[in-house]
């Protein structure tokens, strides 16, 4: 992945993003609020860490029934991307704390989620922020052969299907980084000297995958084994619940802002240059959806700002709906899209139904 050959335009439309940052800067400072996590992150960080371990110690110390263990493998399944979208995810953005260390602390919640801090921070940070829906740039749109995320990516025959398989294939998400996928990406990421700051020496971030897989099988597959006297198969069938329910919910959260109608996903001239400016590239690709619903607001921690998100990643999600409404007015005087679909169940409806269009086979096939 050559990264190097993107570049962003210097155009930007009557300075844009000059006038959006100077309105976003000055709200906090009459309001004499921290860009960073409050009170609320704060709260919001217990209930999610106690709805993903409080139902492992009940099974682990009470002697239930089979549907009750299954019910509480559900509620871990969505205690564990709660805590990936509202914990993980601002610790490793640097927008939880203004406090390097508490950021670092609740960043590395990504260790119980089965995926490591390293990865996910090249992935996310550096490649997905920097280069949104650039085929071939942002691996979120990488799907492998099984999907087909962009009009630029290869079709497959099977493509044809994937609007309705494609929902069964998110549950294994975060099985992905708990089996392959992390190995796989610290050995690309590392040769490509891929890093989110300074790069870490080798032999501390391979160290740190061992180490950190072995604790995850340890606390999440070899204690219950000890400890629970039921038998094996059924300890397996909790533990794949739990990542199904997980990988379900972050997956289709993710999707929703950046696979969809309204989310282009532009390519660079044969300079290597893009249309638009980074803040106007990220209006283009990013989409909000169910910002008035409160459950969604509180439980995505953000994900569904992903506008606001996307332009100020190291603001804390609970100042996103205050800040949308600068966002949304700066880009209406600047002519600008402002992409948002009224209800989580519309963009659900427009994401599906834009994984069939990019599943019929193209006139031209795109390499």
């Amino acid at each position: 992945m050559n990264t190097e050959s993107i570049r962003f335009s210097r155009k930007d439309s009557g300075q844009f993003f000059k006038t959006l940052n100077k309105r976003v800067n000055q709200y906090f400072k009459e309001n004499r609020i921290k860009k960073t996590g409050n009170w609320k992150l704060h709260l919001k960080t217990v209930i999610m860490f106690t709805l993903f371990f409080g139902p492992y110690f009940l099974v682990l110390t009470l002697n239930l029934p089979n549907w009750a263990n299954l019910l509480l493998t559900i509620v871990m399944g969505i205690g564990m991307a709660g805590v990936g979208m509202n914990v993980m995810h601002d610790g490793n953005h640097g927008s939880y704390s203004n406090k390097k260390w508490v950021n670092k602390l609740m960043g590395g919640s990504m260790y119980v989620l089965a995926g490591n801090v390293y990865n996910w921070q090249v992935q996310h940070n550096v490649l997905h922020h920097t280069y949104t829906n650039i085929q071939d740039h942002d691996e979120d749109l990488d799907a492998g052969r099984v999907l087909r995320f962009s009009k630029h990516a290869k079709w497959k025959k099977h493509h044809r299907f994937q609007h309705y398989y494609s929902i069964f294939l998110y549950g294994l998400m975060t099985f992905n980084w708990a089996l392959t996928s992390d190995f796989k990406r610290m050995a690309r990421y590392m040769k490509g000297k891929l890093a989110y700051g300074k790069l870490p020496s080798a032999f501390v971030n391979w160290s740190t995958l061992v180490m950190t897989k072995l604790l995850y099988v340890l606390v999440w597959l070899v204690i219950p084994f000890i400890f629970l006297d039921i038998a094996w198969y059924k300890i397996l069938l909790g533990f794949f619940i739990m990542h199904y329910v997980a990988g379900v919910i972050l997956s289709v959260i993710f999707q929703l802002a950046h696979v969809v109608d309204d989310a282009q996903t532009p390519l660079p001239d044969n300079t290597g240059t893009m249309k638009n400016s980074w803040a106007i590239h990220q209006l283009a690709t990013t989409v909000n959806f169910g910002t008035k619903n409160r459950i969604m607001n509180w439980y995505s921690g953000g994900l569904n700002h992903q506008v606001e998100h996307h332009i100020f990643p190291n603001i804390s999600h609970v100042h996103y709906t205050k800040i949308s409404k600068i966002v949304k007015q700066t880009a209406k005087e600047f002519n600008l899209p402002y992409n948002e679909y009224k209800s989580t169940r519309k963009a659900i409806i427009s994401h599906f139904k834009h994984l069939k269009e990019l599943g019929k086979k193209p006139a031209l096939q795109y390499q």
